[in-house]
């Protein structure tokens, strides 16, 4: 079990890629001939981390054993963890016989949870976070005493895709920490402005400095104990829709709600990349390959 003071990373691989038509979380980049998360392993090494949790499904996990693991640095200590429907408290084992997609975020750092002693990085494996990101974190956890989660948000005009409208948690935040995050939904640049969709459903107009989530979380130990008993929570509830997934912002949401964490919001200072479609990849291969050669 590793025991260092720098926070772990995880980082969830473990998602089908459905619109991608295929597992593109060890889809190659072809400028660099490794995987974005592979990019990210060695931004958070350059930063002081030395312990990574790979939460993959049982797929890949042969490729990433014989490709990926051995490019990585020896200094590493990686351990893969999957990420598997069944895994449920018994009573719920019916339910789980009827889903085909995996749980959800909140679920795959739950399958994590044994593997972390401390605080973590938590991260998808097919978005780019950029080096400041990972030094962003280790930094936070490392003030003395630091109890308090992190996140790190991404100012939206710089999260949108060329294939259309995407969809996005804008932080709402409150003397420098997260309130919460409100989901709106086909955002697109019309007539050099923003909008999107609110959750009441109205078209309203968006600012392109307002910081958006993308999965880029600092965690505590305080989360990953209510991740579970959420968890349960949640497969109470859970009724016949075998689509529904419990996601980890749901989770620090409610933890906020009832006073049990403090999310401390950071502005990021490298631009974010991420990978929806397959038609994307040699275009953000390309766009990172000027960013970190130029």
């Amino acid at each position: 079990m590793y025991t260092g003071r720098e926070p772990s990373l995880v980082i969830l691989a473990a998602g089908l890629g459905t619109r991608f038509g295929g597992n593109k979380q060890i889809a190659q980049l072809p400028d660099f001939n490794c995987t974005i998360m592979e990019l990210s392993i060695q931004d958070a090494y350059a930063a002081g981390v030395r312990h990574v949790v790979l939460v993959i499904n049982h797929l890949v996990r042969p490729l990433i054993e014989k490709q990926i693991l051995p490019r990585l640095s020896d200094e590493l200590q990686v351990e893969l963890v999957e990420q598997a429907i069944m895994d449920v408290p018994s009573r719920f084992n019916t339910k789980a016989q009827l889903r085909q997609k995996p749980w959800g975020t909140g679920h795959a750092l739950l399958c994590a949870k044994p593997y972390i002693p401390g605080a973590a990085i938590v991260i998808t494996a097919d978005d780019y976070y950029g080096p400041g990101a990972f030094r962003q974190l280790v930094c936070h956890f490392a003030e003395p005493e630091q109890s308090d989660m992190a996140i790190v948000g991404y100012p939206l005009a710089q999260t949108l895709s060329q294939q259309g409208g995407v969809n996005r948690g804008i932080c709402q935040t409150q003397k420098d920490c997260l309130a919460e995050v409100v989901e709106y939904l086909d955002i697109q640049q019309i007539d050099g402005g923003l909008s999107g969709n609110s959750p009441e459903g109205s078209r309203v107009i968006l600012p392109g400095n307002a910081l958006a989530s993308m999965t880029c979380w600092g965690v505590t130990q305080t989360l990953l104990s209510q991740l579970e008993v959420e968890f349960h929570r949640f497969l109470e509830n859970y009724d016949s829709d075998v689509k529904s997934e419990y996601y980890l912002p749901d989770c620090i949401q409610s933890c906020i709600q009832q006073g049990l964490l403090r999310v401390r919001v950071h502005r990021a200072c490298d631009r974010w990349f991420g990978i929806t479609y397959k038609e994307e990849l040699k275009r953000v291969s390309g766009l990172l390959y000027e960013l970190r050669h130029g």
